[in-house]
């Protein structure tokens, strides 16, 4: 594997949560909560919050991004995994050439609440962190991937153009860089 920070993002309606790791991607730690920027963005312009993400992404010199896709508890995807998949091909626009990830996140939320709540903090002052707790969850998830199979886990997002994203099942092939830029959908 690549050294460098992995960063994770929890994408939700109204806030991102961001975890980062070390660069040789052995501990998950929380960095923030984003607003999410739902407002259209000025021609040129990244939203706030995707903007703040690339920032991130070139402070820490990451390596590679993992997004949560939430599933349901049988796998299948709903409206949720597609706003999550919408926000990773904007997100690997905006960060490319460094590789987006969409992982499977299943329980993520809920793992995080438990957490805070084996921590001490009551109910009213999780939501403050919540989406930070989560993307800890999902980035230390695949990190134990990428430790276990020596691969990194989920689906490449590939920017097939500037204004669309698609998103390409690899299974196990690992990253060698950018993806060349592709035409169709998804496989």
């Amino acid at each position: 594997m690549v050294r460098g920070a992995r960063l994770a993002v929890d994408v939700g309606s109204v806030r991102v949560g961001l975890a980062s790791s070390d660069p040789d991607g052995l501990v998950a730690t929380p960095v923030a909560t984003l607003a999410r920027d739902n407002r259209p963005p000025a021609p040129g312009a990244l939203p706030a919050d995707v903007a703040q993400i690339v920032a991130e992404v070139a402070e820490r010199s990451v390596a590679a991004v993992y997004v949560g896709l939430p599933r349901h508890l049988s796998g299948a995807e709903g409206a949720a995994s597609q706003a999550a998949r919408a926000y990773a091909g904007s997100l690997a626009h905006a960060v490319a050439p460094v590789p987006v990830r969409l992982v499977d996140e299943r329980m993520s939320t809920v793992t995080a609440h438990q957490a805070l709540h084996a921590s001490g903090r009551s109910g009213r002052r999780h939501r403050a962190v919540v989406d930070q707790a989560a993307a800890v969850v999902i980035l230390q998830a695949a990190l134990d991937g990428e430790r276990s199979t020596g691969r990194r886990p989920g689906e490449r997002v590939t920017v097939t153009r500037p204004q669309d994203a698609d998103v390409r099942r690899e299974g196990a092939l690992e990253d060698a860089g950018p993806a060349a830029p592709t035409e169709g959908t998804s496989e």
